[in-house]
């Protein structure tokens, strides 16, 4: 930026000036003052010239104008776990992406970094901004020519909404209705929404199709359900095209080191398993706590289908693709086979090479026994399917990326 200020060494006294412009008992002074005007505007409007010239200052109006051949994607949570893995799919398939973060739990570092591997103007911008703030999501899509919305940001750990649930309706359900009512406003026709397995709770019948029963019976759960509801009803009578995607429990990191998981250090407790596993590896806590060993499984421990994040992004992208006004898409995402929490600790210490000592303990509240996926109807509708299915291989690179990056992104970024 440029300085047009200039350093004193004595202070100036101060001076009175008569608004009614009668009173000047120094004309030298008037004209000095008066000349210091006229320069200061002239300089001001050769600044304004000058920042529009620049391909800077031009970058950013390429966000607010469609463009033949380019579909320019809002990817809300864009800063975190998963919501910075499909930016970077998107960015490498020639996708446009802003990202609106509030940065509560997503990380400016992984921002940074794919603003580094995209660093060509026009490709990437971030917005810092709290969904719940339905005046600057509506500034934002006022500003913004968006062609799809993928929604990712939410809280997302079931042991926390338990304790804090009208923080999960608040921030899942609410947030969610001023996106859908903000993408109605603006004429944005296609919505990916992030959804989960949650929303089933724990069914009689293993695998869960997407004609399972949603009986949620943690308040995450219920909270995407809730809106789920909101966007199925609204899509009734509207032309949007709607993609739903319930996925399963998220393991993996980008194959090629880039970007990883980093949780805030004070929300470890609440975590997915695959992060106490390598905190406990990296002796970062003492050892790994396995909460439930009674459930009625092969061994006690739960069962989950576990999706590697790689896959799990290349769901959404062709969830984008395959997307139709006027239709609603409803599909699992997972690779259809359960793994116990046993089996994943023994699949952890391999990728880790670390003896990593256990501790059992009671149930935690809100958790089910058994959930694994059918992903039959992906398949056949999506041509997707999961590659990334060996779970030690999973763990492996995860673990590259957290040894590589042993204070997470190396920046803590407030909440908002």
């Amino acid at each position: 930026m440029l300085n047009f200020g200039r350093a004193r060494s004595q202070p100036r006294p101060n001076r009175s000036l008569s608004l009614g412009g009668m009173d000047y008992p120094d004309l030298k002074r008037k004209n000095g003052y008066v000349g210091k005007i006229i320069l200061a505007a002239s300089l001001t409007v050769l600044c304004i010239i000058m920042l529009k010239q620049s391909p800077s200052f031009n970058t950013s109006s390429v966000f607010s104008l469609h463009e033949a051949g380019v579909t320019h994607v809002l990817v809300t949570g864009g800063a975190g776990y998963i919501g910075s893995h499909a930016t970077m799919r998107l960015l490498r398939d020639q996708y446009r992406v802003t990202i609106v973060d509030n940065l509560s739990r997503g990380n400016i570092g992984a921002v940074k970094v794919l603003q580094e591997m995209f660093p060509e103007p026009g490709r990437l911008q971030f917005i810092y901004a709290d969904l719940g703030n339905a005046k600057a999501v509506n500034k934002i899509f006022s500003e913004n020519a968006f062609d799809a919305v993928m929604h990712f940001a939410a809280v997302a750990y079931v042991g926390e909404s338990t304790l804090e649930p009208l923080r999960y309706y608040h921030n899942i359900t609410s947030n969610t209705l001023v996106v859908l009512e903000a993408m109605a406003a603006h004429g944005v026709k296609t919505l990916i929404y992030s959804s989960t397995c949650a929303t089933y709770g724990e069914p009689d019948k293993m695998p869960i199709t997407e004609e399972t029963p949603q009986v949620p019976i943690n308040p995450y759960g219920k909270a995407k359900k809730m809106a789920e509801d909101i966007i199925l009803d609204f899509s009734k009578n509207s032309d949007m095209a709607v993609m739903i995607l319930r996925y399963f429990n998220v393991i993996g990191s980008d194959p090629d080191g880039r970007l990883g998981e980093a949780p805030r250090p004070e929300l470890r407790e609440h975590g997915r398993i695959s992060g106490a596993c390598f905190d406990a590896a990296r002796g970062i806590i003492t050892g790994l706590k396995v909460k439930g060993t009674d459930y009625k499984t092969a061994d006690g421990t739960c069962v989950r289908d576990y999706i590697d994040v790689t896959d799990l992004v290349d769901a959404h992208v062709k969830a984008l693709e395959k997307a139709q006004p006027k239709k609603v898409g409803i599909y699992n995402v997972g690779t259809g086979r359960g793994r116990s929490v046993k089996e994943f600790v023994e699949a952890c210490k391999k990728a880790t090479g670390v003896d990593i000592k256990v501790d059992y303990l009671p149930r935690r509240p809100g958790d089910y026994a058994e959930v694994y996926s059918d992903p039959t109807k992906i398949g056949l509708e999506l041509n997707w399917t999961a590659k990334y299915t060996d779970l030690q291989e999973s763990l492996r690179m995860a673990w590259r990326w957290q040894k590589a990056h042993r204070n997470g992104y190396g920046t803590v970024a407030a909440s908002a």
